[in-house]
């Protein structure tokens, strides 16, 4: 998977390599810039170090010549110096040039190498925290939203979700492009990059705690082999995936979805209504878009709706009831008087109000 911090170290030097960890969203700056800010601070140190020499370098002998100091000479020095190397082939000879090295270029020395050490430190230290960040997530996740492939259908889905008030830390993505990754971070959301046909890195996206999964993959082959996968680590999930061709639909439904959207039927629907009756299709895309004009959402009913008929609920439309995990339509029998425990699926206006 694409790491916030991408760190290249032997198998040795890292023992959790091969292991699939979280994305985080919250990330200060990449590993990248740390590491450029890094070597800029070095580089000045070296010049102040060569400036330092230069600026005095009739106080400076080169043994090996036996002439003068030049600028690249400093520069030498300045290198040699810093990294300890010191071949003493250029040496101060003045006493204020000695102090000098003593006061100024010995400190800067220590500060070099305490840069040095801290940048490899950090770098191991780094990939440390980011497992015990991954640990610590893993423990605390429980009854989330895992989204399979993060393209156009799955960050629809995602907006549907948050639209409809499921928090952005109940909902973690898997994709194997490092960019959907990237995206979904920008979108503070948690994301693992790989294939969700490997078991581990279902494991990781703790999936058998999962309450739902959404899969939007772009090859029927494998939505329909995560299907299995998915349903074979967790039986009770709420598993809806998405298919290109129709005919695949039956296949993804004896795997174990419990619901299945043919995105080119769906599509191809649309456009037809729209292409009958524009105000249609319309309507039926307004209510699809979350926190905007019409909307479409499911919920529990009030006690002060026990006993209501439908057509008494202000401010809504109820087309179907559910009760006992049975869905009973707005024209259906049994349907009309509402009852404790029954969800309701209802059309509503979103005012400028509830869009804040």
């Amino acid at each position: 998977m694409a790491k916030s911090r991408k760190l290249h170290l032997s198998p040795s030097e890292n023992p959790w390599r091969g292991q699939a960890q979280v994305h985080l969203p919250l990330r200060k700056s990449s590993a990248v810039r740390e590491l450029l800010r890094r070597i800029g601070m070095g580089c000045v140190l070296l010049l102040i170090i060569t400036l330092v020499v230069y600026l005095d370098h009739s106080s400076y002998v080169d043994l090996t010549e036996g002439d003068g100091v030049s600028f690249l000479d400093a520069f030498y020095y300045a290198t040699v110096t810093m990294t300890t190397t010191g071949y003493g082939d250029i040496v101060p000879v003045s006493a204020h040039a000695r102090l000098i090295n003593a006061l100024i270029v010995t400190p800067i020395r220590v500060a070099f190498l305490a840069l040095l050490v801290g940048t490899t430190i950090e770098v191991l230290a780094n990939e440390g925290r980011r497992a015990l960040m991954d640990a610590q997530w893993r423990k605390s996740l429980r009854q989330h939203t895992i989204v399979i492939g993060y393209g156009v259908m799955g960050q629809s889905a995602v907006a549907t979700l948050i639209g409809n008030g499921v928090p952005a830390e109940k909902i973690v993505v898997i994709d194997r492009d490092p960019h959907a990754v990237t995206v979904a971070n920008r979108q503070n959301l948690a994301a693992f990059e790989g294939d969700a046909t490997a078991r581990e890195l279902l494991h990781r996206a703790e999936l058998p705690k999962a309450r739902e999964v959404i899969i939007t993959v772009n090859s029927d082959d494998t939505a329909i082999l995560i299907t299995l996968t998915v349903r074979q680590l967790n039986h009770g999930a709420h598993l809806v995936a998405s298919v290109r061709d129709v005919e695949n639909r039956p296949l993804l439904i004896q795997s174990g979805a419990n619901a299945v959207i043919t995105s080119s039927d769906a599509v191809g629907r649309l456009m037809g209504l729209s292409s009958i009756s524009p105000y249609l299709g319309t309507v039926i895309e307004d209510m699809l878009t979350p926190r905007t004009g019409l909307e479409i959402t499911q919920r529990m009913i009030s006690t002060a709706e026990d006993g209501m008929r439908t057509s008494d609920i202000q401010g809504e439309r109820v087309l179907a009831v559910i009760r006992n995990q049975t869905l009973r339509r707005f024209y259906e029998a049994g349907s009309d008087v509402l009852q404790l425990g029954d969800e309701i699926i209802v059309v509503r206006g979103v005012s400028p109000a509830r869009k804040d």
